[in-house]
């Protein structure tokens, strides 16, 4: 799949549903408008990070996608809650096929982003 315009959505479809991966090789998923933040909150391992990542440390940012709203990230997020791991692992590598609803964010502003997250960790 070709990356797209980061920008056209980026306003219009405020919420991001990610996927970290942790130190254990585990996944955490969930949902918010500011992704650096949130991943230096992770990162923090102290609240308001998630009490999961306090206990297993995020290392890396390989799942996200764009919301329209709330309520279709919260959607996505409980699906991915409730699939295996070899269904989430297949979905972090086909981002597309979370469905027409999400639309993936490219590699690279992931990578931008997770980037942005250590440095704003690292800031503290």
């Amino acid at each position: 799949m070709g990356e797209r315009n980061d920008a056209p959505r980026d306003v219009a479809w405020p919420y991001r549903v990610y996927v970290l991966r942790c130190e254990d090789g585990s996944l955490y998923s969930g949902i918010t408008t500011d992704v650096a933040r949130r991943v230096a909150e992770h990162l923090s391992r102290k609240a308001p990070g998630a009490r999961y990542t306090q206990r297993h440390p995020a290392v890396a940012l390989v799942g996200l996608w764009r919301a329209s709203d709330r309520s279709s990230a919260c959607r996505l997020e409980w699906r991915l809650h409730h699939m295996t791991r070899a269904k989430k692992l297949l979905l972090v590598e086909s981002p597309g096929l979370a469905g027409e609803e999400w639309e993936p964010v490219p590699a690279r502003e992931r990578e931008r982003l997770w980037e942005e997250g250590l440095r704003r960790h690292g800031g503290e």
